[in-house]
């Protein structure tokens, strides 16, 4: 299909199917995206501008300028809500530096003349050992590490995004996690690590997992009782999701992340076909593949 006629057998799609079929021309495939994040969109823009007249301009720009990207060969492979969430992002620090732009003034050193748009809220985080591990994972990774460990979904209801089965989705969330700890305590090694401590941190993933035989064990202990940067590495290890809240978060979706997540702990994270009857999905399908096609013209 390559018109905005809806297909209601891509609601049982992956969303990264539905990327591969948008860049093939589908724009249809781009509603089901569409309706399937739409309101994560609107809560994060809700965090970033005041009126609800911004927050619909917000969403809808970034929703078409995520459209031309994929039509262009751009964009995620995988990971639509992340890449879309930090595309909100973007979209409103663009329109705070054109409003900037815009100012009348007769002090011509304070106008801004295109410098890059520097987040202080953010600056930083991304040459953090967390988030250099995270983005140093799969795409696939990201993608279920975002929607359980940081927004907090149950494999449930992060499957049809995925377009696999719970039980797939609990099991790749473990092997994300497992690859996480130890991306991150590569990026340790990598950074000049004493040689004291490497034989501890070569066997941290392992212990972290209750995995390592009884000696093992007792040298990692002995290790950690005498070497505060170990137990913080450790600590750090323990709570992967404190890291990945508290750096990949506000990393991709900036300085309102915080206020994201508390909107989602109020209202759980529900797919939006669920909560609807039959006749309400078909509309809802229809009305998404209307604001995909005005989309699509917008970036034309």
């Amino acid at each position: 299909m390559t018109g905005a006629r809806y297909d209601y057998a891509e609601l049982l799609m992956g969303d990264d199917e539905l990327i591969d079929a948008v860049r093939a021309g589908d724009t249809g495939a781009f509603a089901t995206l569409y309706t399937r994040h739409d309101d994560a969109a609107r809560r994060l823009a809700r965090q970033l501008v005041r009126a609800d007249a911004e927050v619909d301009d917000v969403v809808s720009e970034t929703f078409a300028r995520v459209l031309g990207i994929l039509q262009r060969g751009g964009g995620p492979r995988d990971g639509f809500r992340p890449y879309l969430l930090s595309t909100v992002r973007n979209v409103v620090y663009d329109r705070y530096r054109g409003e900037r732009r815009q100012v009348v003034t007769d002090d011509i050193e304070s106008l801004d003349h295109g410098e890059p748009f520097v987040d202080p809220a953010v600056e930083g985080l991304e040459r953090s050992l967390i988030a250099q591990a995270f983005l140093s994972l799969p795409e696939r990774w990201q993608s279920v590490l975002w929607h359980t460990e940081i927004e907090g979904a149950k494999p449930a209801e992060v499957a049809p995004l995925l377009g696999i089965s719970a039980n797939s989705v609990a099991a790749l969330a473990y092997r994300a996690r497992e690859g996480l700890r130890q991306a991150y305590l590569q990026m340790h090694l990598a950074g000049g690590a004493s040689e004291s401590c490497r034989p501890a941190l070569d066997r941290l993933g392992a212990y972290v997992r209750d995995g390592l035989a009884k000696r093992d064990t007792a040298v990692v202990d002995r290790h950690l009782d005498g070497c505060a940067d170990c137990r913080a590495v450790y600590a750090e290890l323990m709570d992967v999701n404190l890291g990945l809240r508290g750096v990949i978060a506000p990393l991709l979706a900036g300085p309102g992340a915080a206020g994201y997540l508390a909107s989602l702990s109020a209202a759980p994270f529900a797919s939006p076909w669920s909560r609807l009857p039959r006749r309400q999905r078909q509309a809802a399908a229809a009305g998404a593949a209307v604001a995909a096609t005005a989309a699509a013209a917008a970036v034309a």
